[in-house]
């Protein structure tokens, strides 16, 4: 089946409405531009998104479906509480970006990722630049495991995730939703639907309510760079 899809112009980093994004594949709405920090941004603050392989032109989507997480929501069960306990862990924000990223794309593998060498790059110029943030959990000084997004004000775009150790990507996204309420957050954006995400509190947003919730949020930013202090220590306990 061919598919006709607008091509992005690359000096100009407007994007075709939401509305007109497919049903088959679900949300695929452009392809071409590029992976500039501004055409990125403006891609976040309308609801889009890029995702593409290795050989793939630059595909840029906006699923008909949202997974959604209200920090304030996110389940964290009891064994996941004790387990945190018991991991000695130290949860930290800002800290290491681009080990994050780089992560996250080699567990994957290179036939598996999306995340690509054009993809870190371009997602380190945004963490750069205060856009794109990072979550990390450390045992001692091994990063066992974190993830990595994009904050557009008061919502966050979540990218990927990872762990080295059991549990440690959930105690990342769990204290993360913790830090992100305190700081005025509203919404974290996961993007696809899974059963997992359903487990830790997330919610199918159909397209149009997350782009109402994105319009009314997406100023002023909260999150900042590196804290000087964890967000998280069960080292000691």
């Amino acid at each position: 089946m061919t598919l006709f899809l607008p091509s992005l112009a690359q000096d100009d980093f407007r994007f075709p409405p939401v509305t007109d994004a497919l049903t088959h594949p679900d949300g695929l709405l452009a392809i071409g531009g590029d992976l500039s920090a501004a055409r990125l941004m403006s891609a976040y603050r309308s609801g889009i998104f890029p995702w593409f392989g290795e050989d793939d032109p630059l595909l840029w989507w906006s699923p008909s479906e949202r997974a959604i997480i209200q920090p304030t929501d996110f389940h964290a069960s009891k064994s996941l509480r004790k387990a945190a306990k018991k991991s000695k862990s130290i949860i930290t924000l800002n800290r290491a970006f681009d080990a994050v990223i780089a992560t996250c794309a080699e567990i994957r593998g290179p036939d598996q990722t999306w995340i690509t060498e054009q993809m870190q790059t371009a997602y380190c110029q945004l963490h750069r630049q205060g856009d794109a943030h990072s979550v990390e959990v450390w045992r001692g000084n091994d990063l066992v495991g974190g993830l990595y997004g994009v904050s557009v004000g008061r919502i966050f775009c979540g990218e990927s995730m990872f762990s080295l150790t059991t549990n440690a990507s959930k105690f990342a996204l769990w204290q993360f939703s913790q830090y992100f309420a305190q700081q005025g957050g509203q919404y974290i954006d996961c993007q696809m639907m899974t059963p997992h995400l359903a487990s830790l509190g997330a919610k199918p947003w159909p397209r149009d309510a997350f782009i109402n919730a994105l319009k009314a949020h997406r100023d002023p930013p909260i999150l900042r760079g590196e804290l000087s202090h964890p967000i998280a220590d069960w080292s000691k306990k």
